[in-house]
C-alpha cells in the first residue's frame, strides 16, 4: 500500500511551488509529487523523476511532513565531535601553560604534539586538521614567533641598524645648496 500525500495540496499548487523554486532538484521532487496528485503512479513519477520507487517513497514521507520545503536538499550533519567541553578544557590549559620541554619533548606546541597529547592523556585519536579547526573554533590561531637566537645579546639588533637620515631630509639639504640665480 503507498504511502498517501497530504490533503492540503494539490497539483496545481505543488506546480507552482516547483516554479517558484530556484533549486533544480526540489523542482524534479515537486513535479514527480505533482504527477502523483495528478492520479499517475509512482512507477511513473520515478521514471518522470529518475530515480527508483523507494526514493519517491521518501519524497513523499519528506513532502507529507513539512511540505514543499520537505524536498530541499539538506547539508548532511556530518560526524560528532570526539572532543567533549571537558577535553577541550583540558587542551586550553595545557595550550595556555605551555609545554615543558623534560616532560613533554617539545619546546612549542605543535598540532601533531597536540594530537599526541590527547591520546596519551584521553586516549582519544583525532587527525591534525579536526584538531585545527577544533582550536580554530576555540579561538587559538596558528602562530609562529619571530626566531631568535639563544645567545643573542639584548640590543645587539639596534646597535647594528642603520643610522643615515632619512631619504626626506637629504633631499631639502640638496635643496637648500642649489640656489636659483
Amino acid at each position: 500500500m503507498p504511502v498517501a500525500l497530504r490533503s492540503d495540496f494539490n497539483a496545481p499548487a505543488v506546480r507552482a511551488a516547483a516554479k517558484r523554486s530556484k533549486d533544480g532538484p526540489q523542482t524534479r521532487r515537486l513535479l514527480a509529487v505533482a504527477a502523483i496528485y495528478d492520479g499517475a503512479t509512482r512507477t511513473q513519477a520515478a521514471a518522470m523523476g529518475g530515480v527508483t520507487l523507494q526514493i519517491v517513497r521518501d519524497w513523499v514521507v519528506k513532502f507529507n511532513a513539512s511540505g514543499p520545503d520537505g524536498l530541499v536538499d539538506r547539508k548532511a550533519p556530518g560526524q560528532p565531535s570526539r572532543l567533549n567541553d571537558t577535553h577541550r578544557s583540558a587542551l586550553a590549559a595545557i595550550i595556555e601553560s605551555g609545554p615543558i620541554p623534560a616532560i613533554h619533548g617539545v619546546v612549542r606546541w605543535r598540532i601533531i604534539d597536540l594530537c599526541q597529547w590527547m591520546f596519551d592523556e584521553h586516549d582519544i585519536s583525532i587527525a591534525k586538521p579536526t584538531l585545527s579547526r577544533e582550536l580554530r573554533a576555540m579561538g587559538y590561531r596558528k602562530l609562529s614567533a619571530r626566531p631568535r637566537h639563544h645567545a643573542q645579546a639584548d640590543g645587539a639588533i639596534e646597535d647594528f641598524k642603520k643610522t643615515s637620515p632619512p631619504a626626506w631630509t637629504r633631499s631639502r639639504l640638496k635643496r637648500a645648496s642649489i640656489q636659483p640665480r
